[in-house]
């Protein structure tokens, strides 16, 4: 730190207190053989001087004796002198040539008393004013530290710092050096962080020879973290107005000053005391936001708006936020977004939030110039293919459907709108979504068929992987339809990779089986529909696993030169045996019954809805 001695003579001034009223009056004297001739009252401080060596150096003490009262000449009181007793007695060494130790702490207060004493040049030359002016320009802006220093102290001597322009100067010191180049860094600065090989020095050449140890580009970052937020808001305005530091080092100050003041930041929690206070910080950083994308993380966006509802934060910080996120979702990961419901709600997290920054993303991405988009996605990793950035979304939405399925209270018309959302993303797999969906029919077994079915209805059986195949025909929350589909397509998959045609299946089967040649849906009654949507039993499960398997060994005669039509004979044959033959007969009464026996191939619709009562039923295909 800087400093700066002024006079010679030695510290004169003694104190003296005495208790009146139980309010404590302290008494500064200077002790000399000659008595003093006139009293300063500064605050709860009596300073008794000398008339001499004060008016020689202050216009404004020479105005208040020649305008006081022939009675109380002797007595002056300054009240509002700016940094009180401690600044007027530095004033007042300065005077009797004392010695004083000007630096950062101190030289504003008495900068600014100087300047309320009128301790100017014409007044007497090498005034305290031009001393500190000069130790200011020559010593303090210099220094890194000593300027952060000033810049704090400046808040309780307002208006007097803002209007000597110590404020404005303090600011574009330490916003030139955050902006100078690294290379040209020269002082002491606070640096905790993990630093990058290349920054620390510890990343040898190729000849063996140590690089130089570089300053990395946020080297400024943390000392400003001690600044309060109204200073802290001006310095980073003056930085961004010189254009020279980058958004991305610009986002990471922001991110460290919130961790650092906003306690419980990192960990989504806001302590309940001060809440005017935090609510301001959070509404700052929000504005002081650079407008590149990209240059802070989304889980910091994600976080801040995790503060922002919590602490009530206005609308227009709330919709900014909204608005960033929903440009870089594709960062974001399931933690992120596991935002607490506000108090009073049944969930246990707010989705709708996370529903409207999906439908933002999405219309965000429908709107972007397709050039524009062909380089944002080039950049990206490309086994995604062209649309990357939507099926990162919709994997991270498959992996928040399981976290929130955990939520009894959770409805279904929440769950299955956000799966929609991204349901028109092509994705490589569904096996995330398949967890949602388990999770959410394991922690609600009470919703009935049609929700059951409205739920599996989002799930495509055919981009299961094998291991999810083999957990869905176990699992006994799925309707059989779902069941008969995954038990299908893990067969078909199994005779495809091993060469063999896949078999025909009767089209009361095929029925069930989406995007393919189905049979007459219409012909199938309300009964049938309704076994179909119910929970198969373990024996019915084991029996489909059977018999559709004794159809792919069947099948795999045909690369040994059986003739087709004896793979659709035993096939055929197969599938009215024994085992399916419970299944089938429902499908055959309930035409009968209604004489609607038809052969012609329609496509089921998926959301059509029978109004006939149903009849429960127990599948036994053991």
């Amino acid at each position: 730190m800087k400093f700066m001695k002024l006079g010679s003579k030695p510290d004169s001034f003694q104190t003296d207190g005495d208790h009146i009223s139980l309010q404590i009056l302290m008494f500064r004297y200077v002790a000399t053989e000659l008595a003093t001739d006139i009293v300063v009252n500064v605050g709860d401080v009596k300073f008794y001087c000398h008339k001499f060596p004060l008016l020689s150096k202050s216009a404004r003490l020479q105005k208040l004796v020649a305008t006081s009262n022939d009675e109380n000449g002797d007595e002056l009181h300054i009240q509002d002198i700016p940094g009180g007793p401690g600044a007027f007695e530095i004033c007042a060494k300065f005077c009797y040539g004392m010695t004083v130790t000007l630096n950062a702490y101190n030289v504003v207060a008495a900068r600014c008393a100087a300047e309320y004493l009128e301790m100017y040049e014409t007044v007497e030359k090498g005034n305290l004013i031009y001393k500190i002016d000069v130790f200011l320009n020559s010593s303090i802006f210099r220094s890194w530290k000593d300027s952060i220093t000033v810049l704090q102290s400046t808040k309780s001597l307002l208006p007097w710092s803002e209007e000597l322009k110590v404020v404005s100067r303090s600011l574009d010191s330490i916003a030139s050096k955050a902006s100078i180049d690294t290379s040209m860094v020269e002082w002491s600065y606070t640096y905790n962080r993990k630093k990058l090989p290349s920054e620390n020095g510890n990343s040898p050449q190729w000849n063996g020879v140590r690089k130089q140890q570089t300053v990395p580009k946020d080297w400024w970052v943390e000392d400003l973290c001690e600044l309060r937020i109204d200073l802290y808001k001006r310095v980073i305005t003056t930085i961004k107005t010189k254009g020279k530091v980058s958004g991305d080092v610009i986002g990471e100050a922001l991110n460290a000053y919130t961790l650092r003041r906003l306690p419980g930041f990192s960990k989504g929690m806001i302590p309940n005391n001060d809440i005017v206070k935090y609510r301001s910080l959070v509404e700052t950083i929000v504005w002081l936001l650079p407008a590149e994308k990209g240059t802070v993380s989304c889980s910091f966006l994600l976080r801040l708006l995790r503060a922002a509802i919590l602490l009530d934060c206005g609308e227009t910080e709330r919709n900014e936020l909204m608005r960033r996120i929903s440009q870089q979702l594709p960062e974001a990961t399931v933690t992120d977004l596991l935002i607490r419901a506000p108090a009073g709600e049944a969930t246990i997290y707010d989705v709708d939030i996370v529903h409207n920054l999906v439908a933002s993303f999405m219309t965000h991405i429908s709107q972007t110039d397709p050039v524009k988009k062909e380089f944002l996605e080039s950049t990206r990793s490309p086994k995604f293919g062209p649309d990357a950035s939507k099926v990162l979304v919709a994997k991270l939405i498959d992996g928040y459907l399981a976290e929130i399925a955990r939520d009894p209270n959770l409805p279904v018309s929440k769950f299955v709108n956000l799966a929609e959302i991204v349901s028109s993303v092509s994705r490589p797999s569904h096996d995330g979504l398949y967890r949602g969906i388990d999770m959410y029919l394991k922690e609600h077994p009470g919703i009935s068929k049609s929700e059951r079915k409205r739920i599996c209805r989002l799930m495509d059986c055919k981009k299961l992987s094998a291991e999810a195949c083999m957990h869905a025909v176990q699992n006994e929350r799925l309707p059989l339809r779902v069941v008969v589909q995954v038990l299908f397509f893990e067969q078909a998959r199994a005779t495809t990779s091993s060469g063999s045609s896949t078999p025909d299946l009767p089209g009361s089967v095929r029925a069930l089986l989406p995007g393919g040649s189905h049979g007459s849906s219409r012909s199938t009654t309300t009964n049938t529909e309704e076994d179909w949507d119910s929970v198969p039993t373990a024996e019915d499960i084991k029996a489909l696993k059977g018999e559709l398997t004794t159809l792919r060994l069947s099948g795999e005669t045909n690369r040994n030169g059986t003739a087709k039509t004896d793979i659709e004979r035993v096939a055929a044959s197969r599938m009215k045996g024994l085992a399916m033959s419970k299944i089938f007969s429902k499908l055959k009464s309930s035409k009968e019954r209604n004489g609607e026996i038809s052969s012609s191939d329609t496509s089921e619709s998926p959301e059509e809805t029978k109004s006939t009562p149903s009849v429960s039923r127990k599948h036994s295909l053991s």
